[in-house]
């Protein structure tokens, strides 16, 4: 899953049944309702439809590292989140912090050894099993996960 390509350009403005835009502060219970609003939008319109539960666990894993990592836990800071939806092409959720950045091929597997008793350390690992694809952009600071 990890590494293969992914373009938003099949998107379409046109063909679009969603393009929901937003940004959440980096705290717990917003990412919380955020991740319920979109959910609720994405099942009503039938974009999520029979994935439902992988979508919701990997868009909660995106937004928590986001804020974790990317923005140190700080309530001041934002996390960005797109989410495009089409009948043909699926649904792509762009979730974006403000952070450093990282290199994803850096994260060791939570499968691996003494890891395997890690109380932290599977966010990546399980949005890779979620979704159908999975790329990081801009450094890290960017995932793009998409569903077909």
């Amino acid at each position: 899953m990890e590494g293969q390509p992914l373009d938003s350009c099949e998107f379409h403005a046109g063909e679009l049944l969603l393009r929901l835009e937003t940004t959440v502060r980096a705290d717990h219970a917003e990412a919380e309702a955020l991740v319920d609003r979109i959910m609720e939008t994405v099942t009503g319109m039938g974009c999520a439809a029979g994935k439902e539960w992988e979508i919701r666990l990997a868009l909660e894993e995106a937004l928590l590292n986001a804020i974790e990592h990317g923005c140190g836990g700080d309530p001041a800071k934002e996390v960005q989140c797109s989410v495009l939806c089409d009948r043909e092409r699926g649904m792509l959720i762009v979730v974006r912090d403000p952070g450093p950045g990282f290199d994803p091929a850096s994260v060791p597997s939570p499968i691996v050894g003494q890891n395997l008793y890690a109380a932290r350390g599977r966010g990546i690992y399980l949005i890779n099993q979620l979704v159908d694809q999975v790329r990081f952009e801009r450094g890290g600071t960017e995932i793009h996960m998409r569903v077909k």
